[in-house]
């Protein structure tokens, strides 16, 4: 149990680092070196580095190499993200592209 414990932890972590791609996408929206611009950059700073705390927690506990196999986790929240914060749409490649990376990390989280 403890091992799972330790696999939602670092999918967490990758879950709160798709929100620097939010704040980057919503920064290029603003005009450039504008305080809008400048203040969601510095939103996608601090929400990586909230996540670069989460990421030594994580590799504290589990090898950086069986961590680092969940980082596709991120392209899903961030398809999910864009989908439910921009209106993008998700397509049946993402969808598939999805069920893939999914796929991928239940089957490593098995062995």
């Amino acid at each position: 149990m403890q091992r799972w414990g330790a696999y939602l932890g670092v999918v967490g972590a990758f879950g709160v680092y798709a929100f620097a791609s939010v704040f980057t996408k919503w920064a290029s929206q603003a005009e450039f070196l504008s305080w809008p611009y400048l203040w969601r950059l510095a939103g996608a700073v601090g929400v990586l580095g909230i996540f670069s705390i989460l990421w030594q927690q994580v590799i504290k506990r589990m090898p950086v190499s069986d961590a680092y196999m969940f980082k596709g986790s991120s392209l899903i929240f961030i398809l999910l993200l864009s989908h439910l914060l921009f209106g993008e749409p998700i397509t049946l490649q993402n969808g598939i592209g999805a069920a893939i990376i999914v796929a991928g990390m239940c089957l490593y989280a098995k062995a």
